[in-house]
């Protein structure tokens, strides 16, 4: 990731009169977009589920030109990239498409039509009207964040009527943005995600706590013991999510390096 895409015989092959080098690659890639706007060609398969609409990524990316070697554009210096959120972020069309047809640790190469680019008056002076471009991408991980923008977008007595379920997804998801924003030294954006976390687990621990009061008062009621069960269902999902998330930060990458 970050060499360059015109090295190693990825655009070399058979060669076809007329043809240039991305009509010639185009033949072996899987059109996403319907229209062949936007092809795929998977160098590194991923694993787990695809990228959900409303996610929040993490990427490495270069795009380039045709016949050019060196990337017009790529953030593949940067040790720890941003996060970005697919529909806010990322401003061209393609790599929305291509990120939702990507899993976890997957590194692809992808052909934008300028449909799906930068249109037909390009983005002078780097890229010319009517511009076909190549970009390279590796999905390093993401998070679904739609039930946590849901919940902060309530009231404060909305919030109050939101699922425990949900509620502890939330927490679980606020804390993991709070981890990545820690890794990229943005500590007071990392404090108000895991300040809003703890919150949201204090909600868990005082339903808990009214349940257990309510238990000792009536140790036979049916419904009280069902919703202590569910809760400690539902915590242990959330603690389960947790595990999971710290051993996708930590786990060493096929390059030997951490994700992010």
């Amino acid at each position: 990731m970050g060499g360059s895409a015109l090295n190693q015989g990825v655009l070399e092959g058979d060669d076809a009169p007329g043809q240039s080098p991305y009509e010639r690659l185009s033949q072996r890639m899987l059109d996403i977009s319907g229209d062949r706007g936007v092809l795929k060609d998977v160098i590194r398969e991923g694993a787990g589920d695809l990228v959900a609409p409303d996610a929040t990524v993490l990427v490495k990316y270069s795009g380039y030109l045709e016949h050019m070697d060196r990337p017009f554009d790529s953030n593949c210096h940067r040790r720890t990239p941003k996060l970005m959120k697919l529909g806010e972020d990322i401003t061209l069309w393609g790599m929305e498409l291509g990120l939702l047809s990507m899993r976890r640790g997957e590194l692809a190469r992808f052909l934008f039509k300028p449909t799906y680019a930068y249109g037909t008056l390009g983005c002078p002076p780097l890229i010319p009207p009517d511009t076909t471009v190549l970009f390279e991408i590796e999905l390093l991980d993401f998070l679904d964040s739609a039930e946590s923008d849901k919940f902060c977008a309530l009231s404060a007595e909305q919030q109050d009527q939101f699922p425990l379920q949900k509620v502890l997804k939330v927490a679980a998801t606020e804390r993991e943005f709070g981890n990545y924003l820690f890794r990229q030294n943005r500590f007071y954006d990392a404090k108000v995600r895991y300040k809003r976390a703890c919150l949201l687990l204090t909600e868990y621990q005082k339903a808990r706590d009214f349940l257990v009061r309510a238990q000792k008062e009536q140790p036979f009621n049916h419904d009280i013991n069902n919703e202590l069960k569910k809760l400690a269902s539902y915590y242990k999902d959330y603690t389960d999510k947790e595990k999971e998330m710290c051993h996708r930060m930590f786990a060493p990458c096929g390059d030997g390096s951490t994700v992010g």
